[in-house]
Parts: C-alpha cells; structure tokens; sequence
C-alpha cells in the first residue's frame, strides 16, 4: 500500500500484485540501461514490523518480497547482475536488543545466500544487503515521552551493531505529534554521539564471535528460512499475500503482543509498570492550518502555468504503455516534465490496472 499527497487531498494507491511487479521490473529494466548507478528499491520491512510482525517474521516477510522482485525480473529476461547491486532494504529496530541485532546479522546472511545460491549471483556485490535502519514508532509511548529518547538511543544502536548503511532515529514526541525542532535535533544528536563518540562502528560485526550472538542469528535465520519455504510452496509473495497468509500471520503476532501488554506479563516502562499519578506536560508540534491552503494555492498556480495538452497528451501516452509491454518509466518521467501531478498518474495507472482491495484475513 503506497500514499501519495494527491493534489489538495490524500489518497491512498492500492496496487495489485501483477502491475506492482511490472512497475518494478520496468524500473529495474529502465535503470540498468539508462541510469546504472540508480538505486532501484527500497524493499520495506518496517511497515511490516510497525504492523505488529515478529522479527524472524520481519526477515522473512521482507526477503519473500524481495525474492518475488528478483524472479520477476529474472523472468522477463534481465541478467541477475545487471540489477541486483542496486537493491536495498528498509529494517524496523525494536526493543529486544540482542534479537535485534541477530535479526540484522541474519539478514544479511540470509539474502547472501538466496541471491548467490537461488540465483545464481557471481558479483559479490549482487550478494551484499544493503540496508537502512529506523527505530520503532511502534514501542514509543505517550507516557513519560522523555523515555523514548532512551528506548530510541538503544535500537539505534543495535542497528549500528547490526551493520545497518544508514540509520534513522524517531523524536520522542512520535506517539503525540509530528517532532518539534527541539524533538528532532535530539533525535540528531543521539546518531551524532552515537557515530563520533563511542567508536562502535569502526569495527565491522562487532558483536561476531559472541555464542549467544551466533546462536541466536542462527535461530533467526533458520525460523526465517522456514518460513520462506511455505511462501514458496504457496507459489511466492503474491500468492501467500493473496491468501491472506502474510496478513493473518502478521495480526496473531500483534495479538499476541498487545495482550502481553494488557495482562502486564510485557513490561513497558511508565505505561503499564513504573507510571507516575500525573504526566508531564509536553509541548508539542502544532501545525499551522494555514500551511495546506499555501500548498493548495502553489498546486493551483502550478496547473495554470503549465501545459495543458502536453500534459494529456503525456498522460494518454502513459495510458497506452500501460496497456502494452512498454516500458512504463519513459513515459512516467515525460508526465513528471510536463508537470502532471502524482494524482493524475496514478488516477491513469489505477484505470487500467485497477484496484487491489486485500482478502479479509480476520
């Protein structure tokens, strides 16, 4: 599921299995011809873990997608090492700290052995996982918000212990409102102290050696690997998330999670043990309403000044591929040179691709 600001409102984009891998494989065509040091993807595992997920489910979920986007694109005919360099992953951070960083450690492996094994990958580079690392909005509370920014300064660093490229950090106002300046530049200085100060990622795999560390990357691994073997057995990704298997696998584990919770058998500090008879005050962001009539006006004054039949006639253009085998990504970037907006692309995408509406996993 992919949200777009859509001109003065939002709207939510559902894409169906089939025309998601082609607007991926296009990409993947599209960028190792014409733009081959464009990193193509980024396949997401937060929204994944955000959702409720567990970590083993976390990895497995995430590379049985990433699984689907390399076969798709084996398929129709691209070689493995023309794209797969430029791949990318997207990982959540929670709370378990040595899970976490085991999760990270069997990733990495894990993915490294699916492309060179599965694949048949000969540059290593086809084989690395490059990763991106944010803390969990999840985990963060509005109770006692100061306490996030510890909660934060942990998963960043086991992210760094992980081996994640790059890493983002949540402001401890994330379960209030968006960040306040004050918020964010402490959500800054958490990765700054954490990059220049503790030395901990000047050494690759750190924790490598330890036989809790390696028992349990193990662990994830194989768990993972099990589970990426009944997706399989379902036909891939698209089939099992077609099923509602991903889905339903995904609701019992926050079920599971959020009675823990309740019954106080999981302890989250200062909402549900070591709470405080009256909360601070916090001052957070308010956003001027004023704000969206200003973008609205900049989005109006945009139209008048452009185009108007050179954008149709992209848009129509863009119709046609979409109909055919044509390469989608010429024509998506001649819509973004005349100006049309990510509304009208997507409104002609979801036109002749339609509506995914997913099964009730309930």
């Amino acid at each position: 599921m992919i949200s777009y600001p859509l001109d003065d409102f939002q709207c939510t984009f559902i894409i169906p299995p089939k025309p998601s891998m082609r607007l991926i494989t296009d990409t993947f065509r599209f960028c190792s011809e014409s733009m081959p040091l464009w990193n193509t993807i980024s396949i997401s595992g937060y929204h994944i873990r955000e959702a409720g997920s567990t970590a083993v489910q976390e990895v497995a979920f995430t590379l049985a997608n990433g699984i689907a986007c390399v076969d798709a694109a084996i398929k129709i005919g691209l070689d493995v090492d023309s794209f797969a360099s430029r791949l990318s992953f997207f990982f959540g951070s929670h709370s378990d700290f040595f899970e976490e960083i085991a999760k990270f450690r069997a990733a990495r492996r894990l993915w490294a052995r699916i492309m060179h094994d599965r694949f048949g990958a000969r540059d290593d580079s086809s084989c690395r996982m490059r990763f991106h690392t944010q803390t969990a909005g999840c985990t963060l509370t509005a109770q006692q918000p100061d306490n996030n920014v510890v909660r934060v300064t942990l998963q960043a660093l086991q992210g760094v212990l992980g081996g994640t490229q790059s890493l983002h950090t949540n402001s401890r106002d994330e379960a209030l409102s968006l960040p306040t300046e004050q918020s964010v530049q402490i959500a800054l200085r958490t990765q700054q102290i954490i990059a220049y100060e503790t030395g901990v990622g000047d050494t690759i795999d750190p924790l490598a050696g330890s036989y809790f560390i390696e028992h349990l990357t193990d662990e994830v691994e194989k768990r993972a690997m099990d589970y990426i073997v009944r997706i399989d057995d379902m036909g891939g990704a698209p089939a099992a998330i077609e099923k509602g298997f991903i889905q339903r696998e995904i609701n019992d584990s926050a079920y599971m999670f959020q009675q823990a919770v309740d019954n106080n058998t999981r302890v989250v500090v200062g909402l549900n043990r070591f709470t405080v008879e009256e909360e601070q005050q916090f001052d957070y962001l308010r956003v001027d309403p004023a704000a969206e009539a200003e973008q609205i006006g900049r989005l109006q004054e945009m139209r008048k000044g452009r185009d108007q039949v050179t954008v149709e006639n992209t848009l129509e253009a863009l119709r046609s591929a979409a109909e055919d085998d044509s390469n989608l990504m010429p024509l998506i970037l001649d819509a973004v040179k005349a100006y049309a907006t990510l509304g009208e692309m997507c409104g002609v995408l979801r036109e002749v691709f339609g509506e995914y509406g997913s099964p009730d996993v309930l």
